[in-house]
């Protein structure tokens, strides 16, 4: 007995009123004991030999000896165990009494008597068998389980011989096969559930393959994901949680494997749509870009959650715009992305639009792909698209399930969810599902829309604080590139220029702010409208850039005022960089300064490249340290590149190999080489990848030389016969160049011009004209006092005469340096009778009888 047990696992399956197991004494007519087993002498403590001839009294009293009309008090559980239409699991438990019983050292107990009656001649006349009564309704107690367990148990059990074939399963697994038991009864595993198969890795395929290694090995197989149609419902494809256990006998014999399961479809398929939500929180609004938002929902909806989804979007949502609203009018959208299942990617060109929708254009892939186009979609009169916009809200039709895109009341766009027949349709929490998912991404759609306006906006003001186009000049042929950080960076704080100056000089300025964003940017079109405010006033440039100090170092005080300390929000012009250069195509001479900033590359005509010894300076805003110039002389035909540190400073190179670089692609052009072309050459060499760690500017400037037959210069006394003499160098000098329409205006500019500097300045005078794309009349003297225009009253004798130039030309002003000043006029040019000679050209022109310096 104790061998049987433990071959169970210490179950013991007999029961307590099996008569192997409960206690048992035999009773003769005059109920007397006359035989009785060692488990009674166990129960109720007497010894054979103290109780065999003893009245069963003794134990149960005179009122509880049993009896053949004993009436039971109930019925065993085993009766009622009875699978409908089957067989038993245990065989039932004769009648039994409970009884008050007295243990043989005087506590009282309470058995279950049940009484067998004897046939024959002996003096035996019933077998009682006795057992404890809380052991009994313990035993009941799981008898009651195995009841539930074959009847009432949403999990399925079932029980395979070792030729796997099934040969019991309780009512769970009758409802999932669809057939009884009497049916379905020696019916292999695998017929049973046909093309199943085990989806957990790393474990066995098919169901004969996983029971056939629990039979062979004896190792349970817990939790096993099977995956199959129902066979109760064809077509439905379901999954289980099961697991496998070898069965056994008392003795060792194994007779089977049992298999319990559990469908888990339903749980399956939530947890499925959580982790779907979750993977959307993680992969979708990853950028900035509208549409690679939409590509994003499209791609983590498929196939987990349809097999197609469309996202369309209002063609106001690219543009950073919110839509106008719902209705017929907002019915033309762009299919900004298209998924369907089994497609990669990218690269591979899918299917048109679903069956509600036509689109223009559907050769050369799928919106969504990398460099494919959203394309405009109409959706039909009645389809669910239709509808949905019409009213902004979900609409569900068979297998198409439309979500709007809502955003702070606007719709910016529908997702179309596609399923086709092999998955359910649309239920409630898929619906719930798809409506969370579509308002994640409505979100992130959102954000992205707002920042491409944003961004828009911030790029629009970039353009208008660079500059639209460079003006045309004599000095100077010019090429420039900028290029921001990158596309989420956008605008950022580099800008270059080029200023016009008087005497057909050119102002030539690069300028780097720190940082990037719309702050810089705007912080880089104050700085740049503050040179070119400055520059006309023919500052000298480290003049100029003193002036630029002062103004941002007081623009950070005052802001450090204003907030009481320097914080993060203070001035980002302090730290700004700045180079500033002028060019004179009559000299050949560059004047320049630099505050903080790298200096230019000087390429001369023969390919020899140099960066100039230019000192240094302070950054912007630092103060307390001067400026200084350096002008040099250059060549005709000479190359000057301005840049930002973003052109050859990088994460994986230093600014020194950037610098070795960028000269050998300067030394390597031609004079004859375009200037664009040389750009592309220099931003390819040393950005390869188009991108950059900073925002960069590259200005090229290739010099020109003034003809000197276009300029002529005069001496002067300071004596007033010097006007009259002026006015004579002008006329003949005008009438070689063929402009005699302006030798009147011409000698009244230059007459009063010296004359004022007879009365007011010091001498020697200097005359220069010089005969360019204006007439530029200039008169230099020694004193460096301004002049100014004035109203003269009626009866002043003079005080006019500037006025009167002033109303002569386009243009007048005053030049310092360090011998005095210079008063200047630009007069525009008669239209020319012939073709004007090109700058440099010496000839086409007559010979000058008045030599320079007369």
């Amino acid at each position: 007995m104790d061998n049987e047990r433990r071959a169970n696992g210490d179950a013991d399956f007999r029961g307590p009123l099996d008569v192997t197991s409960a206690a048992t004494f035999v009773l003769d007519e005059r109920d007397v004991v006359i035989g009785w087993s060692h488990a009674a002498q166990d129960l109720l403590g007497y010894r054979t030999d103290e109780i065999i001839g003893r009245s069963v009294a003794v134990i149960l009293g005179p009122d509880g000896v049993p009896g053949p009309g004993a009436a039971p008090e109930r019925r065993a559980a085993a009766d009622r165990a009875v699978r409908p239409g089957g067989s038993p699991l245990v065989p039932p438990f004769p009648e039994h009494d409970v009884h008050a019983a007295i243990h043989r050292d005087g506590h009282r107990m309470r058995l279950v008597t049940a009484v067998c009656l004897l046939s024959g001649t002996g003096q035996a006349e019933r077998v009682v068998v006795v057992a404890d009564r809380d052991r009994l309704r313990e035993w009941e107690s799981r008898l009651a389980m195995l009841q539930g367990l074959a009847t009432e148990s949403p999990l399925g059990f079932a029980i395979y011989d070792t030729d796997l074939r099934l040969v019991w399963c309780n009512a769970a697994s009758e409802r999932e096969i669809g057939r009884p038991l009497a049916e379905t009864r020696g019916e292999l595993a695998e017929d049973l559930y046909p093309r199943g198969r085990f989806v957990t890795p790393g474990y066995p395929e098919t169901l004969h393959a996983v029971m056939r290694q629990v039979l062979d090995t004896g190792e349970p197989f817990l939790d096993l994901h099977f995956r199959a149609e129902q066979p109760s419902d064809p077509g439905e494809e379901h999954l289980w949680s099961c697991s496998y256990y070898r069965l056994q006998d008392a003795s060792g014999h194994v007779f089977g494997v049992c298999e319990d399961a559990f469908d888990i479809s339903d749980r399956y398929e939530a947890q499925r749509q959580v982790n779907l939500l979750v993977e959307a929180g993680r992969s979708v609004g990853t950028t900035l870009d509208v549409l690679v938002t939409a590509g994003e929902l499209a791609a983590v909806a498929v196939p987990e959650y349809a097999d197609r989804v469309d996202v369309d979007l209002a063609p106001a949502v690219l543009e950073g715009e919110v839509p106008g609203g719902t209705g017929a009018g907002a019915s033309d959208l762009l299919r900004a992305a298209s998924r369907p299942a089994g497609a990669p990617d990218s690269g591979t060109p899918g299917p048109g639009p679903s069956a509600h929708a036509t689109a223009d254009g559907q050769a050369g892939g799928t919106p969504g792909e990398p460099g494919i186009p959203p394309r405009p979609v109409t959706y039909a009169e009645g389809s669910p698209q239709h509808r949905s916009l019409a009213s902004g809200g979900l609409v569900l039709e068979d297998d198409t399930l439309v979500v709007p895109l809502r955003a702070g009341g606007a719709v910016l766009g529908l997702a179309t969810f596609v399923r086709d027949g092999r998955r359910s349709f649309f239920d409630r929490g898929a619906v719930a599902v798809a409506d969370e998912l579509v308002a994640r991404a409505a979100v992130s759609v959102d954000n992205a829309r707002r920042y491409t306006r944003e961004r828009e906006s911030a790029l629009a003001l970039q353009r208008q604080l660079l500059p639209q186009h460079l003006p045309s000049n004599s000095a100077v042929d010019l090429a420039y590139r900028y290029l921001p950080t990158d596309d989420l960076s956008g605008v950022g704080g580099d800008w270059f220029d080029v200023i016009p100056l008087s005497g057909t000089r050119v102002g030539l300025v690069v300028g780097d702010v720190v940082g990037h964003g719309l702050h810089a940017a705007a912080t880089m079109g104050r700085l740049r409208t503050t040179v070119r405010a400055l520059a006309p006033l023919d500052l000298s440039p480290d003049e100029l850039l003193k002036r630029l100090d002062d103004l941002v170092g007081q623009s950070a005080q005052d802001s450090a005022d204003a907030l009481g300390t320097l914080t993060g929000d203070e001035d980002v012009a302090a730290g700004a960089t700045c180079l500033y250069a002028v060019y004179d195509p009559v000299s050949r001479s560059c004047t320049m300064a630099r505050a903080g900033h790298l200096p230019p590359a000087v390429v001369e005509p023969g390919g020899r490249v140099t960066f100039p010894d230019l000192p240094a300076g302070p950054p912007l805003g630092l103060g307390g340290l001067p400026f200084e110039c350096l002008e040099i002389e250059l060549p005709v035909g000479s190359l000057l590149a301005l840049f930002t540190d973003g052109l050859v400073e990088a994460r994986d190179r230093d600014i020194d190999k950037g610098l070795e670089t960028l000269a050998h692609v300067l030394a390597g052009s031609d004079p004859a080489d375009s200037l664009e072309d040389l750009c592309d050459r220099a931003i390819s060499d040393l950005l390869p990848d188009g991108t950059t760690n900073d925002d960069t500017a590259l200005l090229l400037v290739r010099t020109r030389e003034l003809d000197d037959r276009r300029v002529a210069v005069w001496s002067l006394p300071a004596e007033p016969v010097a006007a009259g003499r002026a006015r004579e160098f002008v006329a003949n000098r005008l009438r070689s160049w063929g402009l005699d329409e302006l030798v009147f205006t011409t000698e009244l500019i230059a007459s009063e011009l010296v004359t004022n500097a007879v009365r007011y300045a010091e001498g020697p005078l200097h005359l220069r004209l010089i005969h360019d794309r204006t007439l530029v009349c200039e008169v230099a003297d020694a004193g460096h006092t301004a002049p100014h225009l004035r109203h003269s009253a009626d009866d002043d004798e003079g005080g006019r005469g500037l006025f009167i130039v002033a109303q002569l030309v386009q243009r007048w002003g005053t030049r310092y340096s360090q011998d005095g000043k210079a008063i200047w006029t630009e007069q525009a040019l008669p239209a020319p009778s012939r073709p004007r000679p090109r700058v440099g050209d010496s000839t086409g022109l007559p010979d000058d009888p008045v030599l320079a310096g007369s």
